[in-house]
């Protein structure tokens, strides 16, 4: 018997915890932390601040989503699905021009 897959759907993610599991992630991994912490300017002694600002948690999303292998190691690691890193992505960085909600 073929399964409905629309009855397969699970929930997403909720934005907030799935960027706070890709900062957990990124602190095992000192090579990417230092290159996200470079590219963003935060210090490390600010990151406990920082995951309460949304354009914070817009550029740890972004980080992701910007590097497929950085993606899919994280979803690896962590079991995540990257479809829930896309909606925590679109949840804090905003529409985009290409969604026509501009």
């Amino acid at each position: 018997m073929l399964r409905d897959k629309k009855n397969d759907r699970q929930p997403v993610k909720d934005p907030h915890e799935t960027a706070v599991a890709i900062l957990g992630w990124l602190a095992g991994e000192p090579d990417m932390l230092a290159r996200f912490l470079a590219l963003t300017g935060v210090q490390p002694n600010m990151l406990r601040q920082a995951v309460n600002d949304t354009g914070f948690l817009a550029a740890l999303t972004d980080f992701l989503m910007s590097h497929e292998p950085d993606l899919l190691a994280f979803c690896e690691a962590t079991g995540t699905r990257p479809e829930d890193v896309q909606a925590a992505w679109h949840h804090f960085s905003g529409p985009g021009l290409s969604s026509g909600e501009y």
